[in-house]
């Protein structure tokens, strides 16, 4: 991963970072499918409205349009539906330690289903490492009170799990453009969630939400959804399916600056302490700063 990837990976870190809270936002007032699903309305009509002006053609083979399919179940279907459930079942904060568990996923998932991502100790350090320090960031009071929706957990956890299966297997999109990949994912996932919220949630029913949260679905839809796709089928194609999941560190590290930055939140120790820990787990993982050490030790060039 060069200094580009490095800062997509960021950038893509704040717009999926700041989706844990503006999910938390609307769910205020809409119920998770319907959430969801609105979401991929506004994503999809914006991709294929950014795709047509740049003159690219949605004519694909239909073994292209079939793993745009399984990318929309693994990466949008059920990850973003398990997130939005399990929302409302515990905090923001602790969604997001439990979605950090994605590398891990896919550090095994890669290891058995790709040739050039196969498992080291570095790399299980790393992620180990990584997710310790996800886990101070939040602090022991994400986790009070919160053993009586196990449920939550576990939909946080399977998502995390969708994901990472979705790293590995969307490698096979490498050849396709990001932008068209991304706009195929978000379509089938629209046409998968449509019939699934007006049979269970019955959103003409419902009360009509307030600007807040309509602004909300809108920021998740253009720049969590649209935007950070976009960017990660880049990232997926260049740096690989292990590198791209580490955005899952950064994203409680994101949101923890963004309420410094916005909310005059103060950073605490254990918090910083957190960050230093995730800064090591990606130095493990990317490798090249643990090999450049290395051949400064006292030793290695005589080795």
């Amino acid at each position: 991963m060069g200094p580009l990837e490095w800062g997509l990976l960021i950038l893509l870190s704040f717009l999926w970072g700041g989706s844990f809270n503006l999910i938390q936002l609307a769910l205020r007032e809409l119920p998770p499918f319907t959430l969801v699903c609105l979401r991929m309305i506004i994503t999809t009509t914006a991709l294929v409205a950014v795709t047509m002006a740049l003159g690219h053609s949605l004519a694909q083979p239909w073994r292209v349009w079939r793993s745009f399919a399984i990318m929309g179940l693994l990466n949008s279907l059920v990850p973003h539906s398990l997130n939005a459930w399990g929302q409302t079942q515990i905090t923001s904060g602790l969604a997001a330690v439990l979605n950090a568990s994605a590398p891990m996923f896919t550090v095994i998932f890669a290891h058995y289903f790709l040739r050039d991502e196969r498992m080291s100790a570095l790399k299980i350090a790393g992620v180990l490492t990584g997710i310790a320090g996800v886990a101070v960031i939040i602090g022991p009071s994400a986790l009070q009170g919160i053993r009586p929706a196990l449920l939550g957990e576990l939909a946080l956890v399977l998502a995390a799990m969708s994901m990472a299966m979705a790293g590995v297997f969307g490698r096979s999109l490498k050849e396709v453009p990001p932008l068209l990949s991304a706009t195929g994912q978000a379509a089938w996932t629209t046409l998968f969630l449509l019939p699934l919220a007006l049979l269970t949630d019955h959103p003409w029913q419902l009360p009509m939400p307030g600007v807040v949260t309509w602004l909300a679905v809108a920021g998740i839809a253009l720049g969590g959804t649209a935007l950070g796709y976009t960017i990660y089928y880049r990232l997926l194609a260049t740096s690989g399916a292990t590198n791209l999941l580490l955005v899952t560190f950064l994203n409680p590290v994101t949101a923890l600056l963004l309420g410094t930055f916005f909310l005059a939140e103060i950073i605490e120790p254990r918090q910083v302490a957190g960050m230093a820990l995730i800064a090591i787990g990606l130095a493990a993982i990317d490798g090249r700063i643990i090999a450049w050490i290395g051949t400064r030790l006292p030793g290695a060039r005589a080795g």
